[in-house]
């Protein structure tokens, strides 16, 4: 199938002013942590920006109830989404609920075909919690079902033909669940675009007491501004950077097709040594 889908993607009309990108991850925050920069870089370059958590956030307190937290990382994750400057959807699912099942896959293969993104942003395929790691199956797999017109989605939507460029963002804490350091692709500088992340991640408030108690993390701003640091001194260039991996064409777009790079500019940097390990027998 996917062979033939890339011919289909080679030969498609593509509408070229047809600039879009589409966040998509887990819960509430989590764009903010590895994925926020880059989406407002894409912005100032001219692409209309969307933001998506596929989870409500709803088990992520010690003291509120799941309806009121629910209520909570919304407003929340709205306030978010326009300091980002995207253009919000709410979610489809709630924490420990994400699972890569057909009716999460019908609903969010009909966002994505109403928003028809030429680049879709979402989690490393190896993450520490499968929230996460789900979330990235039901993103590649609803992005690959956009063009199958036999593939009903809810609500129901019309497939459409365009290209689509997939970007796994980084695990947390730069590494996989076996412990193992996990190395970007592609470097993207978000130094001009630092403080725009804080006052996102800022804005998810009711986290800061939940992920000291939960995971250690004594200070949520501090930990992104030290994941952003460790990448941006990894990319030998940058103070502040995201990193991205770029996930295989068939499918989704042409070979070539490299949205990040030829948008970016100066603010892209390939990781050569990423790039000279592809070839590599695994």
């Amino acid at each position: 199938m996917f062979l033939h889908l890339t011919r289909l993607m080679n030969n498609a009309p593509i509408d070229s002013r047809k600039r879009t990108v589409l966040a998509v991850a887990g819960h509430p925050d989590d764009i903010e942590f590895m994925m926020a920069g880059t989406l407002v870089l894409l912005k100032k370059a001219g692409f209309e920006t969307h933001y998506l958590n596929i989870s409500s956030g709803n088990c992520g307190s010690l003291v509120h109830s799941a309806s009121k937290l629910k209520k909570l990382r919304e407003k929340e994750a709205r306030k978010a989404a326009v300091i980002l400057g995207a253009e919000f959807h709410p979610s489809i699912g709630n924490d420990l609920e994400i699972f890569y099942d057909l009716k999460t896959l019908r609903r969010l293969a009909a966002i994505i075909r109403e928003v028809q993104p030429s680049i879709l942003l979402t989690h490393s395929p190896v993450d520490y919690m499968e929230d996460h790691t789900n979330s990235c199956r039901l993103a590649l797999t609803a992005a690959f079902a956009r063009c199958l017109p036999n593939f009903k989605t809810i609500p129901p939507r019309p497939h459409y033909l365009g290209e689509i460029s997939v970007y796994h963002a980084m695990p947390h804490g730069l590494r996989d669940p076996l412990r193992r350091r996990v190395a970007p692709g592609i470097f993207v500088n978000t130094s001009s675009v630092q403080d725009l992340k804080f006052a996102a991640l800022a804005s998810h408030a009711s986290q800061q007491d939940w992920l000291d108690a939960s995971q250690k993390m004594n200070s949520y701003l501090q930990t992104m501004d030290d994941f952003g640091r460790e990448l941006g001194q990894m990319s030998g260039k940058f103070k502040y950077a995201e990193g991205w991996r770029r996930h295989l064409h068939y499918g989704f777009c042409g070979e070539a097709t490299d949205p990040l790079r030829t948008s970016l500019g100066k603010f892209h940097r390939i990781n050569q040594d990423y790039e000279k390990n592809l070839n590599r027998t695994w």
